[in-house]
């Protein structure tokens, strides 16, 4: 697969060849949506906790004589029924993270790159690079290039001045190849590669 390649200012850089392996796979939904689920549950925090009725301050002493009430049998404050008692069956701090193959993660992100390729959503930089960190500069650039949804991928180490003037746009985030993942790709409207991230991607893939 051929794109042309941008620079910042809008213009040609010539092309690059996007390895079919990677970028022209037939996506597949299910893949996609098992990675998704498996980031979102390995970031959820898991500590929602409730009082159970051994932790809750209350007296275990009975509450009135055992016959002649007329209602139930109740010897301690602390449990589920009365208010202020512990809950039953309540949640407790746990991870919610699960296992996921290594070569299903892979794939999912190779699919995930093939979603966007397919729907003609990539676009290739010659490189990432601002001459100040300034966010209306850098704002002016991406709209001269239709970009107002995106993720954009750099090579190892993103520009530091680039990256500075990116933070403050909204729904413009900026990674380093070695952050990059499906869930990010997937919830902006456009990727935009690097050539230093294609390439870091083929040899990641090779």
């Amino acid at each position: 697969m051929e794109l042309e390649v941008k620079t910042l200012d809008g213009a040609s850089a010539g092309t690059v060849a996007l390895a079919d392996e990677i970028f022209g796979l037939e996506p597949r939904a299910d893949i996609l949506q098992r990675v998704v689920r498996w980031q979102l549950a390995k970031r959820q925090a898991g500590t929602h906790k409730t009082l159970t009725r051994t932790e809750v301050n209350k007296t275990g002493k009975k509450m009135y004589r055992q016959k002649g009430t007329g209602g139930a049998r109740h010897g301690n404050k602390a449990a589920p029924q009365f208010r202020g008692g512990g809950k039953a069956f309540g949640p407790v701090v746990r991870s919610h993270a699960h296992d996921l193959p290594k070569k299903v993660r892979a794939l999912g992100l190779k699919l995930a790159l093939s979603s966007k390729a397919k729907g003609a959503n990539i676009l290739v930089l010659d490189e990432a690079v601002a001459a100040e960190a300034k966010t209306k500069f850098l704002l002016a650039k991406l709209a001269g290039l239709g970009l107002t949804n995106a993720l954009i991928v750099d090579g190892a180490e993103p520009q530091e001045a680039f990256r500075l003037a990116a933070r403050a746009i909204p729904n413009v985030d900026v990674l380093p190849v070695q952050g990059i993942n499906v869930y990010d790709i997937l919830r902006r409207e456009t990727l935009v590669l690097t050539k230093a991230a294609v390439s870091a991607l083929e040899e990641r893939f090779k």
